[in-house]
C-alpha cells in the first residue's frame, strides 16, 4: 500500500533529516518501476501519478511526502517534472 501524507509540517521533516536526503529528478515520462527497498520521499517539484500492479493508484504532487513498500511494482507516470528527496530504508 502506498502512503501518502498531504502537506507534512516542517517538524516532522525536521525530525526525519528529509533535506540532507539525496535528490532525485526525473522528465515528464512513463515508466514501470519495482521496488526492492522500502522507499520515502518527499516531492519538491512536479506531479505524478503512480499506479500499482494491482491497480492502486495516487496522484503526488509537490509537498507530499510518499511511502512505497519493498517489492511494490508499479508504472511511473510523469505529467510534470518530478524533483524529490528520498530514501531506501
Amino acid at each position: 500500500m502506498i502512503e501518502v501524507i498531504h502537506q507534512p509540517s516542517d517538524a516532522e521533516l525536521q525530525r526525519q533529516g528529509i533535506f540532507d536526503w539525496p535528490i532525485w529528478e526525473k522528465e515528464v515520462s512513463k515508466f514501470p518501476w519495482t521496488y526492492d527497498a522500502n522507499e520515502t520521499c518527499y516531492i519538491l517539484e512536479g506531479h505524478v501519478t503512480v499506479t500499482a500492479d494491482n491497480g492502486e493508484s495516487v496522484e503526488i504532487k509537490a509537498g507530499d511526502l510518499v511511502t512505497f513498500p519493498n517489492g511494490m511494482s508499479c508504472t511511473w507516470d510523469i505529467h510534470q517534472a518530478i524533483r524529490k528527496h528520498y530514501n531506501f530504508f
